[in-house]
């Protein structure tokens, strides 16, 4: 039975979009990490330095649930004294970090949606330039245009049936 299943497992991990969603988390890790360096080292920087010269990363609420009061230099000074923090700063860059990877992924489809509508107008195209302009008359065997209801040459009906 484990047999079984770890062959089943096996095949459905080696399906082509298994493997595609694989590396597609991948990629996805890494460029958070590349987004989530952008908003703490290159946005946030300038951004709390227009505010006042504030530190988002170091901006929380202590509660007062324990006898742990502040002030404390840094979040990591009063996590470390055991106070238990609201750490709204580190929030509001990940909020951030959202937005820019949200805004990304939207860029991303628009282009993969125009790409997709390009190439089903261009496959439209090449179907109608493909498409037959003359058929055969059933009677005396001529080229005839594909509208025609009447053969030129034999000058028999057509039927709307025999139209191909």
């Amino acid at each position: 039975m484990i047999k079984n299943i770890l062959i089943e497992f096996k095949k459905f991990a080696m399906r082509g979009n298994v493997m595609d969603m694989a590396v597609g988390i991948i990629i996805g890790a890494a460029f958070g990490k590349i987004v989530d360096s952008l908003v703490k080292d290159i946005i946030m920087p300038p951004l709390g330095w227009l505010m006042g010269r504030v530190d988002f990363a170091n901006k929380y609420w202590i509660l007062p649930v324990n006898d742990v009061n502040g002030p404390f230099p840094s979040l990591d000074a009063a996590q470390k004294a055991g106070a238990v923090t609201v750490n709204w700063g580190l929030f509001v860059n990940a909020v951030i970090s959202f937005l820019i990877v949200a805004f990304a992924v939207f860029m991303l489809i628009k282009a993969m949606n125009t790409l997709q509508a390009k190439l089903e107008a261009k496959e439209k195209k090449e179907a109608i330039a493909a498409a037959p302009t003359t058929k055969k008359c059933p009677y005396c065997c001529s080229d005839i245009p594909v509208e025609a209801t009447r053969c030129p040459h034999c000058t028999s009906e057509l039927d709307a049936k025999k139209k191909k």
